[in-house]
């Protein structure tokens, strides 16, 4: 038998009263009742509530130990005289013979493992070990783990083959700021930590293997987010050849769809086919490319509405090129006049200059209803269709501008007026992404997603549209507003790259320079291809109902990307540093 245990904390039931066992693990908690000691005993699957009794010559030395000290006790199941529903061990418990300490606990606790982990996060980060010891932050892990095995298993089951690329590879333009590693051997030249393994993914399919995924390890030198952590995350990463838009799709549906069926416990998930949004009426109708379908209100374009509407100040922003948003909310016309005005105040805060509606309140029509006419009022009921007791607020600005703060007050709105569906996964796709974007500082074009996504309408469009009105064949996967994958029909023929690459103000020379890798092997015969990439950390984030993410993650960097408890980032020696050619300038 193995000499530290026979059974786990989690194993023994009714059926095992009677057996001499061993148990190991940590003291979790211990209670004194004078006559008998108790003594919950933790590992990995479970609790076991161990008893000693106080003419036991285990009592002084089990009194003596401290919470967290790691314990093997060696006695008699028995029957729990106070049965214990909330725990599998409930029925049982282990009357104690023998006691071996194996390590002791300080007196004194950072993190209180049996808590509510109310301590600050940066001490929580600290003592890691600790934090990973509590039920809620270990069974978090525990999914994790199972989310990527079920991913695992099911892109093998669709003929996907796992393969590893390189962690050491070349600086290339991704969007995002590199992690620069310096070469020994080739001094001033560095490595770069991939951003995603989205050329090697590319260059697989040209190898001629169709189907590749990888948990894939991504690094970013990036700021934290609630929803994004600093310098390291992970992704399930999917490529295949000769496939369309659609391919992907399904594929990911598979693995996705079943993740959230899977995991859900009980809260209600969208099943695949997953909806289709397209980009633009994702941003009219949501204010957002990553809307958040469990709000049931809707954005509506109401600048058609403000033409010698009567309305002298949303008139005037219609004929000047603005845009005019509405949003349609029902049965709250009644509410105070401080219920709008707190809106129009979150405007003014947002630098959009305030906000106006019209309420038809059981009293009569509220808002800028005075300034309309009886036949525009009519028009108003028609056009938005409003009904007694229902409101619309609007809001007015730049396209772009004011589609992003419709989008928060649709958000706000549903949260304060607890609209939100519960308990719920709702899915889409975000699709037809534009290719191109204006840099509204400068005016120059540039890439809006992913550079190396095929244009709608190929080289025929790039040569002869507007590149603002180019497609791409470029998608998010969303739930709950959540951006969980994003990917693309790949862009396999050099021509076209080179053009796409020009028109944002980059010639053949950098392309060759950034992508030589790439766009070189492409000109040895590339088959067509596409792929996707959803984030493990957001997934398991969303399944748990998790607000921060590294709350998912095993061993998180903080906020401000240092891993306090290996204390890094951390100097180096001098011989180090001259070995790599590097030299440190005080910033001073």
């Amino acid at each position: 038998m193995n000499r530290y245990r026979t059974h786990t904390c989690g194993q023994l039931r009714a059926s095992d009263i009677g057996k001499e066992v061993k148990l190991a693990g940590w003291i979790h908690r211990k209670r004194n009742l004078g006559n008998l000691c108790f003594v919950d005993l933790r590992d990995h699957y479970g609790i076991t509530q161990c008893v000693v009794d106080s003419n036991s010559d285990l009592f002084e030395k089990i009194e003596g130990l401290r919470v967290e000290s790691v314990i093997g006790v060696s006695g008699e199941v028995v029957a729990r005289e106070s049965v214990n529903k909330h725990i599998p061990t409930g029925d049982i418990e282990l009357k104690a013979k023998a006691l071996e300490v194996y390590s002791e606990a300080p007196e004194t606790l950072p993190v209180q493992v049996a808590g509510d982990g109310s301590e600050p996060e940066e001490i929580r980060l600290k003592y890691r070990f600790l934090d990973l010891r509590r039920e809620k932050i270990h069974n978090n892990m525990i999914l994790r783990s199972k989310v990527i095995a079920y991913m695992r298993k099911k892109m093998v089951e669709q003929g996907f083959t796992e393969y590893q690329t390189p962690i050491l590879t070349a600086s290339s333009p991704e969007g995002a700021r590199d992690f620069l590693v310096p070469s020994r051997i080739n001094p001033g030249k560095f490595y770069a930590l991939p951003q995603a393994p989205q050329q090697f993914k590319q260059l697989l399919m040209v190898s001629g293997f169709d189907r590749y995924f990888q948990i894939a390890p991504c690094f970013r030198d990036e700021d934290p987010r609630a929803d994004r952590s600093p310098g390291e995350f992970y992704q399930l990463d999917m490529e295949m050849s000769f496939v369309e838009q659609e391919d992907v799709f399904q594929a990911i549906e598979y693995v996705m769809g079943g993740v959230f069926n899977e995991f859900s416990n009980g809260r209600k998930v969208d099943q695949a086919p997953f909806r289709h949004i397209p980009f633009r009426e994702a941003m009219l109708k949501y204010g957002s490319d990553k809307p958040d379908l469990r709000n049931p209100l809707e954005i509506a374009d109401a600048t058609p509405f403000f033409n010698n509407s009567g309305f002298g100040l949303f008139d005037g922003k219609a004929a000047n090129g603005e845009k005019i948003r509405a949003i349609v909310v029902k049965g709250i016309a009644d509410r105070p006049r401080s219920f709008f005005d707190k809106f129009d105040a979150f405007a003014k805060e947002e630098g959009m200059g305030g906000m106006a509606y019209i309420a038809l309140a059981s009293g009569g029509a509220k808002g800028i209803a005075r300034f309309l006419s009886e036949e525009k009022m009519a028009e108003a009921k028609a056009f938005f269709g409003l009904g007694e007791g229902d409101a619309v607020l609007f809001m007015s600005g730049a396209e772009l501008k004011v589609s992003k703060f419709a989008g928060k007050v649709r958000m706000k709105l549903g949260e304060e007026l607890d609209l939100i569906e519960k308990d719920a996964f709702r899915l889409c796709w975000i699709v037809d992404f534009p290719f191109y974007e204006e840099n509204e500082e400068t005016g120059a074009v540039e890439f809006s997603h992913n550079p190396f996504s095929m244009p709608q309408g190929g080289l025929e469009a790039l040569q002869n549209k507007n590149p603002l009105d180019i497609y791409a064949f470029q998608y998010d996967l969303v739930c709950n507003g959540v951006e969980l994958a994003s990917g693309g029909v790949r862009n396999h023929e050099p021509e076209i790259m080179y053009k796409a690459f020009e028109i944002a103000g980059y010639n053949k020379e950098f392309v060759d320079s950034k992508f030589g890798g790439m766009i070189n092997a492409f000109k040895y015969g590339a088959p067509p291809h596409a792929g996707c990439a959803p984030g493990i950390d957001r997934t398991v984030m969303l399944l748990l109902d998790e607000p921060i993410i590294r709350d998912v993650i095993l061993f998180p960097l903080n906020g401000k990307a240092q891993d306090l408890m290996m204390q890094a980032p951390n100097t180096v020696t001098q011989k180090q540093l001259d070995e790599l050619h590097i030299k440190v300038v005080d910033d001073k």
